[in-house]
């Protein structure tokens, strides 16, 4: 299926690993050139090669901290025209609300909250003025069905969720889209941390919590980041002019609802 952007331009956050690679991996394959953007170097450098020598696309990385206004700037001033933006970033420490600290919450909107918003800020009029841009948003499951112990995630990537509802709206008669993509459990490194502390808490093996995951799901097993990156693509891809201020669960069904 030719999703009608190939030569558009990306902005791809924490784009080395996990989903944010999934994601990369996709828009490469749909012949997407990507800036890539995370704090690690040498990963960086690494998928960088490896999904320019995969998909034969162009691919330039930004090593840098996207939740300071440098890193920002840093990753603007690789990528000034970006038709597509990925906004991304890993989920703050899990932990009980009464344990949790002021610079814990302070940490925790920047990174999932005001980073993605200041970046949209950035990037929108540009967009706006071309008629043409899709921004998706990574957040997580737990904006639509909570999770005690990360309360942290929970707040601030439902702050940004408010902000996207009326903003994606405001845009959408411009030709740019913003939407949400809401992973549930994935093989990627944070699921592995979360399920040891989850194992240790319980006294129980990693493999022991890693198949009580798998059950819990319909489909019996977790998503892969490729999975993850093709809605993400689709989402970027120019059949989703439609799609406007939506949050999509890509969560194997684990969310048990009608609507």
């Amino acid at each position: 299926m030719d999703l009608g952007i190939k030569g558009k331009r990306a902005l791809v956050c924490a784009g080395s690993k996990g989903l944010g690679r999934g994601v990369a991996e996709k828009l490469a394959e749909a012949g997407v050139i990507l800036t890539l953007n995370a704090r690690e170097p040498k990963q960086l450098r690494e998928t960088a090669q490896a999904i320019s020598e995969a998909y034969g696309t162009q691919v330039e990385i930004v090593a840098a901290d996207v939740t300071t206004e440098e890193g920002r700037s840093a990753l603007l001033r690789a990528e000034p025209r970006p038709d597509i933006l990925v906004t991304n970033a890993g989920g703050p420490p899990p932990g009980n609300w009464s344990a949790v600290s002021e610079d814990d919450w302070l940490a925790a909107v920047g990174a999932n909250m005001l980073a993605p918003i200041l970046l949209m800020k950035a990037v929108l009029p540009g967009m706006i003025e071309r008629k043409w841009g899709r921004i998706v948003n990574v957040t997580s499951a737990s904006v639509k069905s909570p999770i005690p112990e990360l309360c942290l995630s929970n707040g601030a990537r439902t702050g940004l969720t408010g902000f996207v509802a009326g903003t994606a709206r405001q845009v959408a008669r411009h030709g740019v889209t913003i939407n949400n993509l809401l992973p549930g459990s994935h093989q990627t490194e944070r699921m592995e941390t979360l399920l040891e502390k989850s194992a240790q808490a319980r006294g129980m093996s990693i493999e022991e919590a890693r198949a009580e995951e798998h059950a819990q799901n319909p489909t019996g097993r977790v998503g892969t980041p490729g999975e993850f990156g093709a809605a993400a693509a689709f989402l970027c891809s120019q059949y989703a002019g439609y799609i406007v201020g939506q949050n999509l669960l890509v969560d194997g069904g684990a969310f048990n609802s009608t609507f």
